[in-house]
């Protein structure tokens, strides 16, 4: 194997939860007075964790981002994602292969609160090949586009981040992924809501792909 172990980031990469997990907030921002349309929400938001933009979402409302409004937010965003969201076309079969590949040494590491993620990778049949091996940016003392989360997943996995594979498909991710010493590849399929592969590149990409099926041959 060229590497020691492939972290996957989860949004845009496993499933295909972005449009649904923008739309919730592009109507809960509506209702706050902050009308955007789908492809500006979506670039002023993927990749970022809803509770680190609150002083953006405050300046332009006018209105305080309370406890209260962010649990809202989860809970409509879960029910959208319960009803609609599908694995990243090839994802679930890339993943299995590289399982397989490095006897397990992969792990999901998201910028997004655990339960989104684990909910998501149960729904979407992702579950049984991260188990245990989920790590949220939520639960370190910075998010993305820091390292700290990608740096939790190699250490819990006993390997150098340097030996490590990144999969991302934002700038914030592959900023994190850089930033943390491991290799990073960039996943930017035509669809929105994934950068566009000359930022993947400028940002520290090493590679980028756009079909799952490729992934596999490109970490071994």
């Amino acid at each position: 194997m060229k590497f020691d172990a492939v972290l996957f980031d989860c949004d845009g990469v496993l499933v295909d939860s972005e449009p649904i997990t923008n739309g919730v907030l592009r109507d809960m921002l509506e209702e706050l007075g902050w009308k955007l349309g789908s492809a500006e929400c979506m670039a002023m938001f993927v990749g970022k964790a809803v509770k680190d933009e609150a002083a953006n979402i405050e300046a332009h409302t006018g209105k305080p981002v309370t406890e209260e409004w962010m649990l809202e937010f989860r809970a409509r965003r879960n029910e959208a994602l319960v009803e609609s969201l599908l694995a990243v076309h090839g994802a679930v079969e890339a993943v299995s292969q590289i399982h397989t590949l490095y006897q397990g040494r992969i792990a999901c590491a998201s910028g997004a609160d655990r339960f989104k993620v684990e909910l998501q990778l149960e729904k979407c049949g992702l579950m049984p090949f991260f188990e245990g091996k989920v790590f949220s940016g939520h639960e370190l003392p910075r998010s993305k586009p820091f390292p700290d989360v990608y740096l939790a997943a190699a250490a819990a996995l006993g390997v150098d981040p340097k030996r490590c594979a990144v999969i991302e498909d934002t700038i914030t991710g592959v900023t994190a992924g850089v930033a943390a010493g491991c290799t990073v590849f960039g996943y930017s399929p035509p669809e929105l809501g994934h950068d566009a592969p000359r930022a993947l590149r400028a940002a520290g990409a090493v590679h980028v792909f756009i079909a799952m099926a490729d992934l596999p041959a490109l970490v071994t």
